[in-house]
C-alpha cells in the first residue's frame, strides 16, 4: 500500500534530543532499546564491526529509528553532542539520543545556583554550565587560587615567598562533582580533601570535625573499561576508590555522596526511562513502552544496573504508591514515574566480558566473575550480575530482540 511520509520537526524536544515524527502509520512498538557504548559499539575509536549491521536494522529508509533508543555512557569528560556527533559517524546513522554519566545532574537543581569544585577533565566548565550549574570552579582554577595546596609534583611546586597563602577563602564551595577520572590524580585527590575537610574552605586550617562534610555527587563508577589495549584500564571508579580510602584513612570516617550517577545506579536508568518516553511521545506512539532492553559489556555496570533496575520496577509495580507515600528517592519526584514493567539485561561478548569460547546454551555457566568489581556503596548480589541473555555481538542482540518482541524492520513500512 501506498503512503505518504512527512517529517516535522517537533517543538517539544528537550535539550538533550533533536527528534522528528513521521505521519506514516505503522505498527507502535512496546520496548525501547539502552545500548551502552564502549565495548558494544566502539573500543576506543575504533568501531566494532557488527555496529553498523545493528543499525541498520533499527532505522527505516527517511533515518527514523523503528523503535525508542538511548545510548547510555559512562563517559562523561565530553559535551553529549560530541558523543553524538562520533557516533552518527561511526554507525551511520543520525543520532541524537544519548545519555552521559553527568546527565542526570539537571535534577540536582537545588546545587545549581551554588558555587561547586568540579573534577574531570575535558571541557569541565561547559559540561557543568550544560547540566544545570551556573558557578563551577575546576581544580585548576583553585590550584591557581591557592598555589600551596598542591605540593606532589616538585617541579610545580611554587616558590614560597612568591605565594603567601590566602588567611580565608571568600567564595566557600557548596558541593563537589566528580564528573570523571581526572589527568593529575595526585592534585585532584589533594584539594578535593582540602575542600571536604575544611567544609569548603580550602584556605582554611582541616577540621576533622567538619563531618558529614559537604555534598558529593559522583558520576561514572566503572572501576575498568576497554579501549584498544588487551587489557582493561583504569576508571573513574579506581579514582573514586583511591579518594575513599584517603579520607577514611585521614578521619577514620567513610566517605559519603549526595548521589552516585551513571550505571549501574537506578538514578541513571530511571532518568534513561525518561528519555525513551519523551522519545515515544515526540512520535506520537500511544502505547506504553513496557519493557527496557540494556545491552552491555560490563557485568558489574551494564548488567548489574538493568538487574537492580528491573528489581525496582517489579517491586514499584507489585504495590500500589499513593501520592502520600514517602518518596524513597529525592530523585524520584523530579521526573515522572516509571511506566515500563520491565528491565531485561543482554550481555555482549566484545567488551570487558568475553568468555573467548562459544557462547553457552546455559548463560549460568559463563559467570566465572568472582571479585567484586562494583562500586562501595552497592551490594554484591551473584543474581544481579547474571544477564538474562547472552550474544555474541550487539547486531545477535537487536536480531534476537527483535525475535522475542516478534517485531521485524520491515514494519515501518505497513499501513496500520
Amino acid at each position: 500500500a501506498a503512503f505518504c511520509c512527512i517529517l516535522i520537526p517537533s517543538v517539544n524536544c528537550s535539550n538533550d534530543e533533536i527528534c522528528f515524527f513521521s505521519l506514516q502509520p505503522n505498527v507502535q512498538p512496546t520496548f525501547g532499546f539502552l545500548f551502552d557504548i564502549d565495548g558494544v559499539l566502539v573500543r576506543g575509536k575504533t568501531p566494532i564491526p557488527a555496529a553498523k549491521n545493528a543499525f541498520q536494522k533499527l532505522v527505516n529508509p527517511q533515518g527514523q529509528f523503528l523503535v525508542p533508543v538511548v545510548f547510555v555512557t559512562n563517559a562523561g569528560n565530553c559535551l553529549r553532542q560530541k558523543k553524538a556527533d562520533q557516533l552518527s559517524h561511526i554507525l551511520g546513522v543520525p543520532v541524537n539520543q544519548v545519555m552521559m554519566s553527568h546527565s542526570p545532574l539537571r535534577m540536582f537543581k537545588r546545587y545549581h545556583d551554588k558555587c561547586v569544585l568540579v573534577s574531570g577533565q575535558g571541557p569541565l566548565l561547559d559540561i557543568a554550565k550544560y547540566v544545570g550549574f551556573y558557578h563551577p570552579i575546576t581544580i585548576d582554577m583553585l590550584r591557581e587560587t591557592y598555589p600551596l595546596l598542591d605540593m606532589v609534583d616538585h617541579d610545580r611546586r611554587p616558590k614560597i615567598l612568591d605565594y603567601p597563602p590566602p588567611v580565608i577563602c571568600k567564595l566557600p564551595m557548596y558541593s563537589v562533582v566528580l564528573f570523571g577520572e581526572p589527568v593529575r590524580w595526585e592534585t585532584n585527590l589533594q584539594l578535593i580533601i582540602d575542600v571536604l575537610l575544611t567544609n569548603g574552605y580550602p584556605g582554611n586550617p582541616h577540621h576533622q570535625a567538619n563531618y558529614p562534610h559537604i555534598p558529593v555527587l559522583a558520576c561514572n563508577m566503572d572501576l575498568v573499561w576497554v579501549a584498544e589495549a588487551q587489557s582493561p584500564r583504569f576508571g573513574h571508579g579506581t579514582f573514586m576508590v583511591c579518594l575513599e580510602n584517603i579520607y577514611k584513612k585521614i578521619t577514620g570516617k567513610e566517605l559519603k555522596y549526595e548521589a552516585l550517577m551513571g550505571k549501574p545506579s537506578e538514578l541513571t536508568y530511571h532518568y534513561a526511562e525518561h528519555l525513551i518516553r519523551t522519545q515515544a511521545t515526540e512520535r506520537q506512539w500511544e502505547k506504553p513502552i513496557q519493557t527496557l532492553y540494556a545491552i552491555g559489556d560490563n557485568l558489574m555496570t551494564d548488567i548489574y544496573g538493568a538487574n537492580l533496575y528491573n528489581c525496582y520496577l517489579e517491586e514499584k509495580n507489585s504495590r500500589k504508591v499513593s501520592q502520600d507515600d514517602e518518596i524513597e528517592n529525592p530523585w524520584e519526584s523530579e521526573l515522572a514515574s516509571a511506566t515500563a514493567t520491565s528491565c531485561r539485561s543482554v550481555l555482549v561478548c566484545t567488551g570487558v566480558y568475553n568468555p573467548h569460547t562459544e557462547v553457552p546454551a546455559d548463560t549460568r555457566e559463563s559467570i566465572t566473575e568472582t571479585v567484586f568489581h562494583g562500586h562501595r556503596d552497592f551490594r554484591f548480589d551473584p543474581a544481579l550480575v547474571e544477564p538474562v541473555h547472552i550474544v555474541p555481538d550487539v547486531c545477535a542482540a537487536v536480531e534476537l530482540i527483535f525475535q522475542l518482541e516478534n517485531f521485524t524492520s520491515d514494519q515501518s513500512n505497513r499501513t496500520s
